[in-house]
Protein backbone atom coordinates (compact mmCIF):
# COMPACT_ATOMS: atom_id res chain seq x y z
CA UNK A 1 0.00 0.00 0.00
CA UNK A 2 1.34 3.61 -0.84
CA UNK A 3 0.74 6.74 0.88
CA UNK A 4 0.85 10.26 -0.46
CA UNK A 5 4.64 11.78 -0.10
CA UNK A 6 3.58 15.12 2.01
CA UNK A 7 3.05 12.03 5.46
CA UNK A 8 6.51 11.36 5.71
CA UNK A 9 7.46 14.61 7.56
CA UNK A 10 4.79 13.69 9.89
CA UNK A 11 5.78 10.50 10.87
CA UNK A 12 8.63 11.94 13.27
CA UNK A 13 6.54 12.89 16.54
CA UNK A 14 8.90 13.76 19.45
CA UNK A 15 5.54 13.66 21.46
CA UNK A 16 4.62 10.05 20.90
CA UNK A 17 7.72 8.74 21.82
CA UNK A 18 7.41 10.90 25.02
CA UNK A 19 4.08 9.09 25.59
CA UNK A 20 5.76 5.52 24.73
CA UNK A 21 8.23 6.62 28.25
CA UNK A 22 5.60 7.55 29.93
CA UNK A 23 4.16 4.40 29.23
CA UNK A 24 7.17 2.23 30.37
CA UNK A 25 7.29 4.13 33.51
CA UNK A 26 3.69 3.08 34.72
CA UNK A 27 4.36 -0.60 33.85
CA UNK A 28 7.43 0.22 36.22
CA UNK A 29 5.54 1.14 38.75
CA UNK A 30 6.13 4.49 38.59
CA UNK A 31 3.47 7.22 39.72
CA UNK A 32 3.59 9.64 36.50
CA UNK A 33 4.00 13.52 37.45
CA UNK A 34 2.69 14.88 33.75
CA UNK A 35 4.61 18.10 32.85
CA UNK A 36 4.57 17.81 29.14
CA UNK A 37 1.18 18.93 28.26
CA UNK A 38 -0.36 22.49 28.54
CA UNK A 39 -4.16 21.00 29.00
CA UNK A 40 -5.66 22.73 31.63
CA UNK A 41 -6.56 20.85 35.19
CA UNK A 42 -8.41 23.98 35.91
CA UNK A 43 -12.57 23.12 35.93
CA UNK A 44 -14.51 25.08 33.24
CA UNK A 45 -16.62 27.63 34.75
CA UNK A 46 -20.12 26.75 36.13
CA UNK A 47 -22.22 29.23 33.94
CA UNK A 48 -20.29 27.82 30.82
CA UNK A 49 -21.33 24.36 31.21
CA UNK A 50 -24.81 25.14 32.82
CA UNK A 51 -25.50 27.23 28.58
CA UNK A 52 -24.12 23.83 27.15
CA UNK A 53 -26.21 21.18 29.50
CA UNK A 54 -29.68 23.43 28.85
CA UNK A 55 -29.02 23.14 24.82
CA UNK A 56 -29.44 19.65 26.13
CA UNK A 57 -32.60 20.26 25.81
CA UNK A 58 -33.55 22.17 23.15
CA UNK A 59 -34.11 19.54 19.77
CA UNK A 60 -33.20 22.77 17.68
CA UNK A 61 -29.52 22.39 18.46
CA UNK A 62 -29.57 18.42 17.47
CA UNK A 63 -28.81 19.21 13.45
CA UNK A 64 -26.16 20.12 11.57
CA UNK A 65 -24.94 23.50 12.40
CA UNK A 66 -23.83 25.47 8.81
CA UNK A 67 -22.57 28.99 8.67
CA UNK A 68 -25.43 31.18 9.53
CA UNK A 69 -26.54 29.25 11.96
CA UNK A 70 -23.54 30.18 14.06
CA UNK A 71 -24.39 34.06 13.73
CA UNK A 72 -24.74 34.81 17.50
CA UNK A 73 -21.55 33.24 17.97
CA UNK A 74 -19.70 35.37 15.63
CA UNK A 75 -21.25 38.38 16.88
CA UNK A 76 -20.39 37.93 20.71
CA UNK A 77 -16.49 37.49 19.30
CA UNK A 78 -16.78 40.62 16.88
CA UNK A 79 -18.04 42.67 20.58
CA UNK A 80 -15.98 40.78 22.90
CA UNK A 81 -12.77 41.62 20.88
CA UNK A 82 -13.58 44.76 20.28
CA UNK A 83 -14.16 45.97 23.96
CA UNK A 84 -10.93 43.73 24.52
CA UNK A 85 -8.87 45.64 22.06
CA UNK A 86 -10.57 48.42 20.24
CA UNK A 87 -10.53 46.86 16.83
CA UNK A 88 -13.88 46.85 15.09
CA UNK A 89 -15.15 43.81 13.42
CA UNK A 90 -18.06 42.44 11.08
CA UNK A 91 -19.29 39.46 12.28
CA UNK A 92 -20.58 38.27 8.88
CA UNK A 93 -17.22 38.73 6.83
CA UNK A 94 -14.33 38.60 9.56
CA UNK A 95 -15.15 36.63 11.65
CA UNK A 96 -15.18 32.61 11.33
CA UNK A 97 -16.12 29.27 14.15
CA UNK A 98 -13.37 26.24 14.73
CA UNK A 99 -13.06 23.58 16.28
CA UNK A 100 -10.16 24.86 18.61
CA UNK A 101 -7.71 27.15 16.89
CA UNK A 102 -5.45 24.26 15.69
CA UNK A 103 -7.99 23.44 13.37
CA UNK A 104 -7.27 27.33 11.59
CA UNK A 105 -3.55 27.04 11.56
CA UNK A 106 -3.36 23.33 9.97
CA UNK A 107 -5.49 24.66 7.46
CA UNK A 108 -5.31 27.67 6.89
CA UNK A 109 -1.70 26.88 4.46
CA UNK A 110 -4.07 24.77 2.43
CA UNK A 111 -5.98 28.18 1.16
CA UNK A 112 -2.89 30.12 0.67
CA UNK A 113 -0.10 28.16 -0.55
CA UNK A 114 0.94 26.28 -3.70
CA UNK A 115 3.13 23.31 -3.46
CA UNK A 116 6.42 24.29 -2.76
CA UNK A 117 5.79 27.77 -1.74
CA UNK A 118 7.07 28.48 1.32
CA UNK A 119 5.72 29.34 5.21
CA UNK A 120 8.10 31.62 7.72
CA UNK A 121 7.64 29.39 11.28
CA UNK A 122 8.70 30.37 14.22
CA UNK A 123 11.70 28.03 15.57
CA UNK A 124 11.00 26.76 17.94
CA UNK A 125 7.15 26.84 18.09
CA UNK A 126 3.79 25.03 18.45
CA UNK A 127 4.30 21.67 16.03
CA UNK A 128 0.73 22.06 14.17
CA UNK A 129 2.01 25.23 12.75
CA UNK A 130 4.90 22.77 10.73
CA UNK A 131 2.00 20.37 10.08
CA UNK A 132 -0.49 22.47 8.04
CA UNK A 133 2.39 23.77 5.92
CA UNK A 134 3.36 19.96 5.22
CA UNK A 135 -0.35 18.82 4.18
CA UNK A 136 -0.11 22.06 2.00
CA UNK A 137 2.78 20.62 0.14
CA UNK A 138 5.08 23.98 1.27
CA UNK A 139 8.60 24.29 2.58
CA UNK A 140 8.69 25.22 5.61
CA UNK A 141 11.66 28.32 6.12
CA UNK A 142 12.55 28.66 10.11
CA UNK A 143 12.68 31.38 11.90
CA UNK A 144 15.12 31.07 14.82
CA UNK A 145 14.16 32.20 18.08
CA UNK A 146 17.14 33.36 20.45
CA UNK A 147 17.49 34.25 23.95
CA UNK A 148 19.68 37.16 23.11
CA UNK A 149 16.99 38.77 20.66
CA UNK A 150 13.80 37.95 23.06
CA UNK A 151 12.79 34.94 21.47
CA UNK A 152 11.60 36.80 18.75
CA UNK A 153 12.54 36.53 14.90
CA UNK A 154 15.02 38.68 13.04
CA UNK A 155 13.16 39.26 9.84
CA UNK A 156 16.15 40.85 7.93
CA UNK A 157 17.79 37.42 8.40
CA UNK A 158 14.98 35.37 5.98
CA UNK A 159 16.99 34.86 2.57
CA UNK A 160 15.99 36.99 -0.43
CA UNK A 161 15.62 33.66 -2.57
CA UNK A 162 13.18 32.25 0.65
CA UNK A 163 11.22 35.84 0.73
CA UNK A 164 10.50 35.54 -3.05
CA UNK A 165 8.94 32.22 -2.75
CA UNK A 166 6.94 32.92 0.72
CA UNK A 167 3.55 33.14 0.75
CA UNK A 168 2.99 33.22 4.56
CA UNK A 169 4.42 34.29 7.85
CA UNK A 170 2.97 32.34 11.21
CA UNK A 171 3.89 34.30 14.71
CA UNK A 172 2.20 33.57 17.93
CA UNK A 173 2.98 35.61 21.19
CA UNK A 174 3.04 35.38 24.28
CA UNK A 175 4.87 32.08 22.83
CA UNK A 176 4.40 28.68 23.55
CA UNK A 177 7.24 27.11 24.29
CA UNK A 178 9.59 30.23 25.14
CA UNK A 179 6.92 32.08 27.17
CA UNK A 180 8.17 35.32 25.44
CA UNK A 181 5.88 38.25 24.96
CA UNK A 182 6.00 40.80 22.20
CA UNK A 183 5.19 44.57 22.27
CA UNK A 184 3.34 46.34 19.96
CA UNK A 185 5.62 47.51 18.12
CA UNK A 186 7.15 44.58 17.24
CA UNK A 187 4.20 43.58 15.54
CA UNK A 188 3.77 46.99 14.08
CA UNK A 189 7.30 45.80 12.09
CA UNK A 190 5.89 42.20 11.01
CA UNK A 191 2.97 43.92 9.62
CA UNK A 192 4.65 46.20 7.62
CA UNK A 193 6.88 43.57 6.65
CA UNK A 194 4.74 41.64 5.06
CA UNK A 195 2.66 44.45 3.28
CA UNK A 196 5.88 45.20 1.61
CA UNK A 197 6.23 41.64 0.98
CA UNK A 198 2.62 39.75 -0.07
CA UNK A 199 2.72 38.04 2.91
CA UNK A 200 -0.38 36.68 4.57
CA UNK A 201 0.59 37.40 8.53
CA UNK A 202 -0.88 34.68 10.83
CA UNK A 203 -0.62 35.20 14.72
CA UNK A 204 -1.75 32.49 16.91
CA UNK A 205 -3.14 33.85 20.24
CA UNK A 206 -3.97 31.21 22.84
CA UNK A 207 -2.60 32.84 25.51
CA UNK A 208 -4.26 36.82 25.15
CA UNK A 209 -4.61 36.59 28.55
CA UNK A 210 -2.36 34.94 30.39
CA UNK A 211 -0.07 38.32 30.97
CA UNK A 212 1.74 37.20 34.51
CA UNK A 213 2.47 40.82 34.72
CA UNK A 214 0.14 43.60 34.84
CA UNK A 215 0.11 44.70 31.00
CA UNK A 216 -2.34 43.46 28.72
CA UNK A 217 -1.06 41.26 25.56
CA UNK A 218 -1.29 43.08 22.08
CA UNK A 219 -3.71 41.70 18.85
CA UNK A 220 -1.71 41.41 15.65
CA UNK A 221 -4.77 43.60 14.43
CA UNK A 222 -4.35 46.29 16.69
CA UNK A 223 -1.06 46.98 14.20
CA UNK A 224 -2.84 46.12 11.32
CA UNK A 225 -6.61 47.41 12.10
CA UNK A 226 -7.69 47.63 8.59
CA UNK A 227 -6.82 43.64 8.41
CA UNK A 228 -5.02 44.71 5.68
CA UNK A 229 -2.80 41.42 5.69
CA UNK A 230 -3.60 39.88 8.99
CA UNK A 231 -5.58 37.21 10.51
CA UNK A 232 -5.62 35.98 14.04
CA UNK A 233 -6.71 33.02 15.76
CA UNK A 234 -8.26 32.56 19.69
CA UNK A 235 -9.34 29.39 21.10
CA UNK A 236 -11.44 29.04 24.56
CA UNK A 237 -8.62 26.26 25.73
CA UNK A 238 -6.80 28.11 27.91
CA UNK A 239 -8.47 31.69 29.36
CA UNK A 240 -12.20 29.95 29.60
CA UNK A 241 -10.39 26.27 30.02
CA UNK A 242 -12.81 24.38 27.60
CA UNK A 243 -10.09 22.21 25.51
CA UNK A 244 -12.54 19.52 25.58
CA UNK A 245 -15.00 21.45 24.00
CA UNK A 246 -12.55 21.89 20.79
CA UNK A 247 -13.72 25.60 20.29
CA UNK A 248 -12.11 28.69 18.76
CA UNK A 249 -12.27 31.31 16.07
CA UNK A 250 -10.25 32.92 13.47
CA UNK A 251 -10.61 37.01 12.98
CA UNK A 252 -9.24 39.02 10.79
CA UNK A 253 -8.87 40.03 6.65
CA UNK A 254 -12.46 39.33 5.09
CA UNK A 255 -10.59 37.69 2.27
CA UNK A 256 -8.73 35.03 4.50
CA UNK A 257 -12.00 34.42 6.61
CA UNK A 258 -13.43 33.52 3.72
CA UNK A 259 -10.78 31.00 1.85
CA UNK A 260 -10.23 29.54 5.42
CA UNK A 261 -14.49 29.29 5.47
CA UNK A 262 -13.71 27.28 1.89
CA UNK A 263 -11.81 24.54 3.29
CA UNK A 264 -13.54 24.08 6.39
CA UNK A 265 -16.85 23.63 4.20
CA UNK A 266 -14.92 20.86 2.04
CA UNK A 267 -14.13 18.98 5.89
CA UNK A 268 -16.40 19.86 8.62
CA UNK A 269 -19.76 21.72 9.45
CA UNK A 270 -19.08 23.32 12.82
CA UNK A 271 -19.38 21.49 16.06
CA UNK A 272 -22.62 21.17 18.38
CA UNK A 273 -24.65 24.62 18.87
CA UNK A 274 -24.71 23.94 22.34
CA UNK A 275 -20.44 24.59 22.92
CA UNK A 276 -21.15 27.34 20.92
CA UNK A 277 -23.96 27.93 23.23
CA UNK A 278 -21.39 27.87 25.88
CA UNK A 279 -18.13 29.76 24.24
CA UNK A 280 -20.91 32.86 23.81
CA UNK A 281 -21.83 31.98 27.80
CA UNK A 282 -17.67 32.31 28.52
CA UNK A 283 -17.41 35.56 26.41
CA UNK A 284 -20.70 37.40 27.97
CA UNK A 285 -20.39 36.23 31.29
CA UNK A 286 -18.27 37.10 34.03
CA UNK A 287 -14.85 37.50 33.68
CA UNK A 288 -13.66 36.42 37.33
CA UNK A 289 -12.77 33.14 36.34
CA UNK A 290 -10.01 34.02 33.81
CA UNK A 291 -8.70 36.67 36.27
CA UNK A 292 -8.60 33.61 38.72
CA UNK A 293 -7.06 31.41 36.41
CA UNK A 294 -4.40 34.05 35.24
CA UNK A 295 -3.72 34.28 39.56
CA UNK A 296 -3.12 30.64 39.94
CA UNK A 297 -0.75 30.45 37.27
CA UNK A 298 1.25 32.90 38.54
CA UNK A 299 1.49 31.71 42.42
CA UNK A 300 2.18 27.91 40.40
CA UNK A 301 4.87 30.00 38.30
CA UNK A 302 6.81 31.02 41.33
CA UNK A 303 6.52 27.83 43.32
CA UNK A 304 8.19 26.88 40.88
CA UNK A 305 11.12 28.54 39.47
CA UNK A 306 11.75 29.45 42.95
CA UNK A 307 12.04 25.85 43.94
CA UNK A 308 14.48 25.17 40.77
CA UNK A 309 16.70 27.94 41.73
CA UNK A 310 16.92 26.27 45.39
CA UNK A 311 18.29 22.74 43.53
CA UNK A 312 20.58 25.05 41.45
CA UNK A 313 18.46 25.52 38.17
CA UNK A 314 18.67 28.89 37.25
CA UNK A 315 15.81 29.49 34.87
CA UNK A 316 14.52 32.72 33.94
CA UNK A 317 11.45 34.04 35.47
CA UNK A 318 8.34 33.34 32.96
CA UNK A 319 6.22 36.42 31.66
CA UNK A 320 3.17 34.60 30.27
CA UNK A 321 1.83 31.52 28.79
CA UNK A 322 1.53 28.40 31.47
CA UNK A 323 5.24 26.64 31.15
CA UNK A 324 8.38 26.96 32.28
CA UNK A 325 10.61 27.20 29.38
CA UNK A 326 14.13 26.10 30.90
CA UNK A 327 18.14 25.89 29.37
CA UNK A 328 19.30 22.07 30.44
CA UNK A 329 22.10 21.87 32.21
CA UNK A 330 25.25 19.77 31.09
CA UNK A 331 25.93 17.06 30.17
CA UNK A 332 22.24 17.27 28.94
CA UNK A 333 22.33 20.11 26.95
CA UNK A 334 22.82 18.69 23.65
CA UNK A 335 20.06 15.97 23.56
CA UNK A 336 16.50 17.27 25.11
CA UNK A 337 15.10 14.21 24.10
CA UNK A 338 17.64 11.73 25.83
CA UNK A 339 16.93 14.42 29.12
CA UNK A 340 13.28 13.99 28.52
CA UNK A 341 13.00 10.20 28.38
CA UNK A 342 15.30 9.12 30.71
CA UNK A 343 14.00 11.38 33.61
CA UNK A 344 10.71 9.86 33.40
CA UNK A 345 11.96 6.21 33.24
CA UNK A 346 13.76 7.04 36.37
CA UNK A 347 11.22 9.58 38.11
CA UNK A 348 8.27 9.46 36.78
CA UNK A 349 7.93 13.19 35.51
CA UNK A 350 7.47 13.86 32.03
CA UNK A 351 8.34 16.88 30.63
CA UNK A 352 8.48 18.29 26.80
CA UNK A 353 11.58 18.33 24.98
CA UNK A 354 13.22 21.25 23.30
CA UNK A 355 13.98 19.66 20.28
CA UNK A 356 10.20 18.15 19.98
CA UNK A 357 9.13 22.13 18.79
CA UNK A 358 12.10 22.86 16.31
CA UNK A 359 15.70 22.63 15.94
CA UNK A 360 16.47 25.89 17.67
CA UNK A 361 14.67 24.39 20.84
CA UNK A 362 17.12 22.10 21.29
CA UNK A 363 18.67 22.24 24.88
CA UNK A 364 16.00 23.10 25.94
CA UNK A 365 13.01 21.53 28.15
CA UNK A 366 9.22 22.85 28.45
CA UNK A 367 7.34 22.57 31.86
CA UNK A 368 3.58 22.63 31.93
CA UNK A 369 2.33 24.06 35.01
CA UNK A 370 -0.81 22.00 35.24
CA UNK A 371 -0.50 20.73 38.80
CA UNK A 372 -1.06 21.92 41.99
CA UNK A 373 2.20 23.75 44.03
CA UNK A 374 2.94 20.68 45.73
CA UNK A 375 3.41 18.13 43.19
CA UNK A 376 5.41 21.01 41.07
CA UNK A 377 7.29 21.10 43.95
CA UNK A 378 7.80 17.14 44.53
CA UNK A 379 8.65 17.20 40.90
CA UNK A 380 11.14 19.72 41.32
CA UNK A 381 12.27 17.64 44.06
CA UNK A 382 12.21 14.13 42.12
CA UNK A 383 14.08 16.32 39.51
CA UNK A 384 17.13 16.67 41.75
CA UNK A 385 17.40 13.24 42.68
CA UNK A 386 17.96 12.80 39.02
CA UNK A 387 20.27 15.29 38.71
CA UNK A 388 22.84 14.28 41.01
CA UNK A 389 22.75 10.64 39.61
Amino acid sequence: MQFAKRLAPLQMNVFADMDRAKSRARAAGREILDLSLGSSDLPTEPHVIEAIAQSLYDPSTHGYLLFHGTKAFRQAAAEWYTKKFGVAVDPETEVLPLIGSQEGTAHLPLAILNPGDFALLLDPGYPSHAGGVYLASGQIYPMPLRAENQFLPVFEEIPAEVLAQSRMMVLSYPHNPTTAIAPLSFFQKAVRFCQEHDLVLVHDFPYADFYLGKETMPSVLQADPDKTVSIEFFTFSKSYKMGGFRVGYAIGNSELILALRQVKAAVDFNQYLGILNGAIAALQGDQAGVHQAVEIYRHRRDVFVDRLHEIGWPVPMPEAAMYVWARLPEPWVKDSIDFAVKLVEATGVAVSPGAGFGKSGEGYVRFALVHEPEILVEAVDRIAGFLRG
